[in-house]
């Protein structure tokens, strides 16, 4: 029986009508899985790449409290961007196109040059091209920009634009669900915050007195010429005290936020950090930051910060150094901090066991779950090289085998 055009033509609606709703819920059920925010990032990236047959995507975001762009999650990223995350820092066309408004509503979801790769000849894997797809929360407030590329890129339908622009809807609509579930979890970390502040005004400031009152008691025996007995019987008490209590402090403030990262990124405590340093150790000091907008849970951002302060420490009281550089990468994946020094150095191959800044050092790398590289030459300097994932899957620490230092800072 044969069909007429018009059926045939029906068809095929039909057929694009069940590709386009099959693309729209696969996106909505893996995104409802989701609560993280990267992860729900990455299972788009990875959906629009199946389903639209491209290889490569990442994903804008704009930081909701300095509204400054970082890249929030990537996809197959060509070797010349992969391996420089600098060169994905920073303005380019499409968002300055978004900010201006020029990719707003389907029609505009354009396929344009990608200028921070246009002028690169090796590493780019052929790409030149990406369609850019706005993302706006239901008030309209600008959210971020879906890029995503192919090799050989084809001329878009304007059902597959269309297409697009839907899921850019789901993702918007995934963000807003994920930030308004990290705010209620930062809600509930502030009523806790509340709740351990009484605890501790409850605990430790009693204990520290009976700390006090042992110790009391230990200086009268002392004077008064009493037997050891008794002295020692204080002493020990007051041991028992102190660690009970170190115990308890521990425990009590062991998620919270560092006090200078209140209100901050960890680029800006940083800085502010190495400002205070110079001014009072009259150092010569260097910050530099790659994908500082881009926020970090609270662990990693109180890890690294104490990290920097002890090793910044050591720099002041061990090294003699006349110069030092601090810089931060933070990628979707990972976080690098690297702090070098041009001070006496020491031979990685000798580090005393009571040299707690270190130890504390590799406690702290290993509880996020990254690595720690140390380089040390006698006389040219030290260099801290500390990794961490942004999504640690648990405590590990592979520290490299330390190695002399051969360049002079």
């Amino acid at each position: 029986m044969a069909h007429t055009p018009a059926f045939a033509s029906e068809t095929a609606q039909l057929r694009q009508r069940n590709r386009e709703l099959s693309i729209l819920n696969a996106i909505t059920a893996a995104l409802h899985r989701e609560v993280d925010l990267t992860q729900a990032l990455r299972t788009v990236l990875a959906q629009v790449a199946e389903f639209f047959d491209v290889h490569t995507g990442w994903i804008w975001l704009l930081n909701d409290t300095t509204c400054e762009p970082y890249v929030a999650a990537v996809q197959n990223l060509p070797p010349a961007l992969a391996n420089n995350p600098s060169l994905m820092e920073g303005d380019c066309y499409c968002l300055r196109t978004y900010r201006e408004g020029d990719l707003e509503g389907a029609a505009n979801v354009n396929v344009v040059t990608c200028s921070r790769i246009k002028n690169l000849v090796d590493g780019t894997d052929g790409l030149r091209y990406h369609a850019s797809i706005p993302l706006y929360a239901s008030n309209n407030t600008r959210l971020g920009v879906l890029n995503v590329a192919s090799e050989d890129w084809r001329e878009l339908s304007s059902e597959d634009l269309r297409l697009l622009y839907t899921a850019g809807d789901l993702l918007s609509i995934a963000i807003e669900r994920a930030r308004l579930y990290e705010r209620s979890v930062q809600l509930g970390a502030s009523e806790e915050r509340n709740r351990l502040a009484r605890e501790i005004h409850d605990t430790l400031a009693q204990g520290l007195a009976a700390i006090a009152l042992q110790l009391e008691s230990a200086e009268a025996f002392l004077e008064a010429g009493t037997d050891t007995g008794r002295l020692r019987y204080a002493i020990r008490q007051t041991l028992t005290l102190t660690r009970a209590n170190l115990e308890e402090a521990r425990r009590s403030v062991l998620d919270l936020r560092a006090a200078p990262l209140e209100g901050r990124t960890l680029s800006d405590a940083l800085a502010a950090l190495l400002q205070k340093l110079a001014t009072e150790s009259n150092l010569d000091v260097d910050f530099n930051t790659v994908g500082g907008a881009h926020p970090l849970p609270p662990r990693i951002e109180v890890g690294l910060y104490r990290m920097a302060q002890e090793a910044l420490t050591n720099v002041v009281q061990h090294a003699a150094a006349g110069h030092v550089s601090v810089h931060l990468i933070t990628t979707p994946d990972a976080v690098q901090l690297i702090i070098e020094d041009n001070g006496r150095g020491f031979d990685p191959a000798i580090i005393p066991q009571d040299h707690y800044g270190l130890i504390g050092l590799n406690e702290r790398a290993r509880l996020l779950g990254g690595t720690l590289r140390i380089e040390s030459s006698v006389q040219v300097g030290t260099r801290l090289d500390i990794h961490v994932p942004v999504s640690a899957p648990g405590p590990s620490l592979h520290v490299e085998p330390a190695s002399p230092r051969e360049d002079v800072l």
